[in-house]
């Protein structure tokens, strides 16, 4: 047989044969076929090599005609047409004969083959609205919902190349139509009722679970606001069931941890949906495997760093605090920081979380009843060396640190206050000397910015240029970068341990100041500006309160 009888062979599609007659025609072989790749190579290979160059040459002409061809509109529009009439037939049929799967099969897999020639229509962003017009994306999302699964994924891989970041930002006006069709149709919804059924056992529909979550990742980071409505048609439930079901780590369980931080992230409807879903206690399950365990590859590691930042995301509303205290969260925390192993930088980011305003007065208390003040002062004394590992620096460390000593001096009454401040007074007020140290520290590189700032201002001034709003904000941002939170908090926590009835504290900070040439003048007016720019974000009443609160500190020091 020559090369032009070779090209024109037609199978007989008539006869069916058997599983054990011919291993190409069965089903396992065919979703091989079901890929990317468009082409059938597998027949390629069956031709003898001194064939292949010429049939090289003319398949690669066919390949540049039929790209002209899928980049006219009217092909776009056939493609899709061929499409619903293979989706309408097939349905017609599955109808028809339902317990004969002969007789619908091969217009199955008529169906899935016409799925795959449609990722070309992902290359032409431009065309989205073809499928809004035409109604395909109706019927592909109706497909989610097929008997068979292997069309499912098919459907799933198609919607995961048409939502790819990328492709969504080449033609905004196209991803805004698709995604408008998509949010409409409930995809989310759909997409979460086809993710119950797979098995993640079989390879290929593991695989269909990562395109999901994919298509989620991809609509979520062009639409943020698309979060809470995700979580809310069942996404946040399967996502939770997904972590804690008794299965091996794989990417899938690591991606679940990921898309979970992505809708927690600034969304206190999804924050209290997870707690009534009782979110907070799968999060300290999940993380609990880490407190004498580090992760075993750098894969564990970032699904756990990812489960942490769920967990700080989640206690940003007041009521998740209330489930974290009584699901013993403090606890969990204060024996990852005593074990030293990698989940401890991250454990202390979770109190810093916890403990910080008047809603974390409960967990201020309850972590010097469990002996927290053993745990945290330690830190604060040296910090650690080996943080390298857990990718947090020593200034972020100190700051976490400082941030906890502040809050529990913010929220800490009667004994369990004198508890904290008799601290400072131990070993000769060797606590006071770290803290003056800090000050320091942390004034010359304020200080340093500071130069550097004045510096390009004077600059830009000789220049003629215009110093506005953005590029003060700009300026505050790098000085909170060098270090000026951290110097507010040092200033702050001085404040509150000098207006106190131990004068040994007050005499011990005085004395430091003298030596270093300094006096509580730079203080006061570092705790002035602390004053002026605290409680953003928060309630008026909250921003008054603190405001207060600072400035008879203030009077005091």
């Amino acid at each position: 047989m020559d090369v032009v009888e070779l090209l024109r062979y037609q199978p007989d599609r008539g006869t069916k044969r058997g599983r054990d007659d011919d291993p190409d025609e069965s089903k396992p072989q065919r979703k091989e076929r079901v890929g990317k790749n468009w082409h059938r190579d597998e027949d390629r290979k069956a031709i003898p090599d001194e064939d292949r160059k010429p049939l090289e040459a003319l398949d690669g002409e066919e390949k540049d005609d039929e790209e002209v061809e899928l980049l006219d509109e009217t092909a776009v529009k056939k493609m899709i047409l061929t499409f619903e009439k293979r989706s309408y037939k097939n349905q017609e049929l599955r109808i028809k004969f339902p317990d004969n799967p002969e007789k619908f099969m091969e217009s199955e897999l008529d169906l899935n083959d016409i799925i795959q020639e449609m990722h070309v229509i992902a290359t032409i962003p431009d065309l989205y609205h073809l499928l809004v017009e035409l109604n395909s994306v109706q019927s592909l999302l109706g497909l989610l919902g097929h008997e068979n699964t292997d069309v499912c994924i098919a459907v799933v891989d198609l919607l995961q190349e048409l939502t790819d970041i990328d492709t969504l930002h080449e033609s905004e006006e196209g991803a805004q139509v698709l995604i408008d069709a998509l949010v409409e149709g409930q995809v989310v919804a759909l997409l979460v009722q086809n993710l119950e059924r797979l098995d993640e056992t079989t390879k290929e529909e593991a695989d269909g679970v990562h395109n999901t979550l994919a298509i989620i990742e991809n609509m979520t980071e062009f639409r943020p606001e698309m979060c809470t409505d995700a979580a809310q048609q069942g996404l946040l439930h399967w996502l939770l069931k997904r972590l804690k079901a008794k299965m091996p780590f794989d990417a899938n369980k690591l991606y679940c941890s990921e898309i979970l931080a992505i809708l927690l992230q600034n969304n206190d409807d999804t924050r209290e949906l997870l707690g009534e879903l009782d979110g907070i206690d799968v999060l300290l399950q999940q993380l609990s495997v880490f407190k004498r365990h580090d992760p075993a590859t750098a894969e564990e590691q970032e699904m756990m760093e990812n489960l942490f930042d769920a967990l700080c995301s989640s206690l940003m509303l007041g009521s998740n605090r209330d489930r974290f205290l009584k699901g013993e969260g403090l606890q969990l925390m204060n024996l990852m920081l005593r074990e030293k192993k990698m989940s401890r930088s991250s454990a202390l980011r979770v109190l810093d979380h916890a403990m910080i305003g008047p809603e974390g007065t409960d967990n201020c208390h309850k972590f010097v009843d469990i002996l927290g003040l053993r745990t945290i002062y330690p830190l604060f004394m040296k910090s650690p060396k080996k943080m390298k590992k857990s990718g947090i620096s020593e200034k972020e460390h100190e700051e976490h640190v400082c941030s906890i000593l502040a809050s529990l001096l913010r929220n800490l009454r009667g004994q369990q206050r004198t508890r904290l401040l008799s601290k400072f007074t131990e070993t000769d007020c060797e606590k006071v000397d770290r803290l003056l140290e800090l000050y320091f520290k942390y004034l010359e590189a304020v200080r340093l910015a500071d130069k550097k700032i004045e510096g390009e201002k004077h600059d830009m001034v000789r220049r003629g240029e215009i110093l506005d709003d953005d590029l003060d904000e700009e300026f505050y941002l790098r000085r909170l970068d060098a270090g000026l939170f951290l110097l507010q908090l040092l200033c702050y926590i001085t404040a509150e341990i000098c207006n106190t009835n131990l004068p040994q504290i007050r005499q011990r900070v005085q004395q430091i100041l003298n030596m270093r040439g300094s006096s509580v003048k730079v203080m006061r007016h570092i705790l002035k500006e602390y004053a002026e720019s605290i409680g953003d974000g928060k309630s008026a009443e909250f921003r008054e309160s603190e405001q207060k609160r600072i400035q008879e500190l203030l009077e005091t020091l």
